[in-house]
């Protein structure tokens, strides 16, 4: 009896040893993601990415650890979707339609002049069931999956005169600033402008010596840039509402468990949430703001100038990769 009853310790004894080397291995080594951006601490999605990690931190219990670079410390812009796609990078924060129309063409849809009026058409497409598919899709043909869309800003005209833009017909003539690539471009003159490419960092003495006449941006970047200073009127043309997506190695989102998968996508939608309302807000106090600097804010006509704009892309090359039963239900879920 008590050989059995040692016997019954010493068993005791090893499986309690056994579980709690179990337990203290699957805490030492919790699971690191590397996310990386180019985005400096203040922007919106730099601070999304902040919230991501403090989620996943805190749901996965500290199983999962996030390692977070901004400000491109670990890779440049153009670096990061080699980086992701490789796994040098498990998550990158700064992709979005333009960076993966390469491999998948028709991706550049998404990218386009008024493909979505209102951030609410943006965020319930690329954050619902479309966004989804797009999203697996995307997933297929290049190895990266982006879990999700962020609101970066909408972009509008500004320019040099007080002088309203109503319909693309006011903009004949206009000589307005655009970023210098092919795509960029089309859309100046889709806009209906005289579109000239000139670097974001020479646009400031561009405006001030009317090398041009106006520019695009998202308002918090006139702020940003006080091209307030040297313009004097902005119209809301709403012409881009501009996203990015970020985005995971598919090789590594597969090697997750679905609770682990659901730990991140926790984070994901935290992140979006705390992106889209510092900069949603940003733009509600921003036409004030302009105001109070002596700019004149003009509204145009949205529906003439989207009509206008998605005509130009339909007769062009640009739209031959378009899925148009996609594209059409992206444009039925403004309604």
């Amino acid at each position: 009896m008590k050989k059995l009853s040692l016997i019954l310790v010493l068993l005791l004894t090893a499986a309690m040893v056994f579980a709690a080397g179990a337990q203290q291995g699957s805490g030492a080594r919790p699971i690191e993601l590397i996310y990386s951006m180019t985005a400096v601490p203040g922007d919106g999605h730099a601070q999304a990415m902040m919230v991501f990690k403090e989620t996943v931190e805190r749901v996965s219990g500290g199983t999962i650890s996030v390692l977070t670079y901004d400000s491109g410390s670990l890779f440049r812009q153009e670096q990061m979707l080699t980086a992701v796609r490789s796994g040098q990078a498990d998550l990158v924060g700064d992709l979005g339609a333009a960076w993966l129309t390469d491999d998948s063409p028709w991706v550049s849809m998404f990218g386009a002049g008024y493909i979505f009026q209102s951030y609410e058409h943006m965020t319930s497409v690329l954050n619902g069931p479309i966004g989804q598919e797009v999203y697996d899709r995307i997933a297929r043909e290049q190895g990266v999956r982006p879990l999700g869309a962020q609101y970066l800003g909408t972009r509008q005209i500004n320019l040099v005169e007080d002088r309203p833009i109503r319909t693309p017909a006011d903009l004949r003539g206009v000589n307005l600033r655009m970023p210098g690539s092919e795509a960029w471009i089309f859309l100046g003159q889709a806009l209906g402008a005289n579109p000239t490419p000139i670097s974001f960092s020479e646009l400031y003495m561009a405006l001030q010596t009317r090398t041009v006449d106006g520019q695009d941006n998202p308002l918090p970047t006139n702020r940003s840039a006080r091209f307030y200073e040297v313009t004097r009127s902005i119209t809301i043309t709403n012409h881009v509402v501009d996203s990015v997506w970020p985005a995971i190695n598919e090789r590594r989102w597969q090697s997750f468990t679905q609770q682990q998968k659901d730990w991140i996508m926790e984070g994901i939608r935290a992140g979006i949430r705390h992106c889209d309302d510092v900069n949603l807000r940003a733009e509600a106090e921003l036409i004030d703001f302009f105001k109070a600097q002596g700019q004149s804010v003009y509204e145009a006509d949205i529906r003439a100038f989207s009509t206008h704009v998605l005509n130009q892309y339909w007769d062009s090359p640009f739209s031959n990769t378009w899925d148009r039963a996609l594209f059409d239900r992206v444009q039925a879920a403004a309604n």
